[in-house]
């Protein structure tokens, strides 16, 4: 009869057993909800008990497989040692096993491409048939071997290059040598190119003493504009909102400890075309657009080392305005200034001192920018002024080209 399920259910509901079980059903999710809810869960890779069975199929047709295969090496490289496992770390293992000559050349390949901004392989990504056959065959072998002998040791490679005179060469070309070599593969001057974004960061703060040369930890947030994270679609509440690290010391890290979402890397790496960790990227793209000088000049991150900068030349070559800013150029440029540009230095310093003298309101919207506070033992239009003269540095081309 109609309705009659709604008695049955309404019965059994009301039955001392039936509650008695529902509460302890509910007692149960609690449980399992306290153990359980805290527990951060990702997701991790695993072998199978059996190794499948994979086949190469026919011109990619999933229904026309043509014979199985197994993992393996190329046949053209050493082969896998028996002892190995046929995984992840066999393969690692296999990679930085001393027979294998193509991994330290990779590398090594890799670190000259970012000291002299184009590799010994001109293809870095394909060191097959169809890359390029390297400039200097003999030198790539000789640093793959030290490299290997240094036991991987990066800082030491590196330190071999810059060291060498080939690196330490002037950029100016030679017409004899540009109409024999204009690609310079020879390597005949010192290759010009902008650094990457992650350096001239670096070299700005370094240069203004705020550079923070802590090792290891947590990846940190610096400046970025506020509510950009909304504006990108997501599925993860942790990452609706960017907040500013908390503490001076996690605020002024270098660039490698960055915090980066990989749809939306800091807007001050991308504009020096940092890459997005979407893709693996080999070699990245150099651009020069307006949008590179205008976070140099008002990126808060540049504006505020050009602040703390024009403290520091003062505090450190108190002598005269002359002695801070040829300080102060050094430690942006690495040289010191010739006569014209120091010149050129001191009367827009002089004309940017008398514009503060007469507008207080304007030094302080200096002091606005950036987390730092501004030493008040220094006379404020003095600090401001020289402020602009830093920030015209930082943005000379020699601090963020190398020449």
């Amino acid at each position: 009869p109609p309705g009659s399920d709604l008695i049955k259910e309404h019965w059994i509901s009301n039955q001392p057993q039936s509650i008695a079980l529902n509460n302890k059903l509910k007692q149960n999710r609690q449980e399992w909800l306290n153990t359980f809810a805290p527990v951060t869960e990702i997701m991790v890779m695993d072998e199978l008990p059996t190794v499948r069975e994979t086949f190469l199929y026919n011109r990619g047709d999933y229904n026309d497989p043509s014979y199985s295969v197994e993992a393996a090496v190329p046949n053209k490289l050493p082969a896998m040692s028996p002892d190995l496992p046929k995984n992840r770390l066999g393969l690692a293992k296999w990679l930085f096993n001393k027979k294998n000559p193509l991994t330290a050349r990779v590398a090594v390949n890799r670190y000259w491409q970012m000291i002299f901004g184009k590799g010994i392989v001109s293809t870095p990504g394909d060191f097959g048939l169809q890359g390029m056959l390297p400039s200097h065959p003999e030198l790539l072998d000789f640093l793959a071997d030290f490299l290997v002998s240094e036991n991987w040791d990066v800082k030491k490679l590196l330190k071999l290059m810059v060291t060498s005179s080939t690196y330490k060469q002037s950029s100016s070309p030679n017409q004899k040598y540009v109409e024999i070599d204009p690609n310079n593969i020879y390597l005949w001057r010192s290759n010009s190119y902008r650094l990457s974004a992650e350096m001239i960061r670096d070299n700005a703060l370094a240069a203004s003493g705020l550079l923070i040369k802590k090792i290891g930890g947590e990846s940190v947030r610096p400046y970025q504009p506020d509510g950009l994270w909304r504006e990108k679609s997501n599925f993860s509440i942790k990452l609706l909102d960017y907040k500013i690290s908390d503490t001076d010391e996690d605020l002024y890290r270098r660039s490698l400890y960055t915090f980066l979402r990989r749809t939306s890397p800091p807007p001050s790496m991308s504009v020096f075309d940092a890459p997005s960790r979407e893709v693996c990227t080999v070699k990245r793209e150099i651009t020069n657009t307006p949008l590179q000088a205008l976070v140099l000049l008002n990126d808060p991150q540049f504006f505020e080392a050009s602040r703390v900068l024009a403290e520091r030349i003062q505090i450190e070559k108190p002598e005269s305005i002359e002695k801070s800013i040829e300080y102060g150029f050094q430690l942006c440029t690495s040289r010191i200034p010739s006569n014209d540009e120091l010149q050129i230095l001191k009367e827009f310093y002089d004309k940017q001192y008398k514009k503060f003298k007469s507008n207080p309101k304007l030094a302080d919207q200096v002091f606005k920018n950036g987390r730092k506070k501004r030493n008040r033992s220094l006379d404020k239009y003095k600090t401001a002024a020289l402020t602009l003269v830093t920030n015209t540095m930082l943005n000379h081309d020699e601090a963020y080209l190398k020449r």
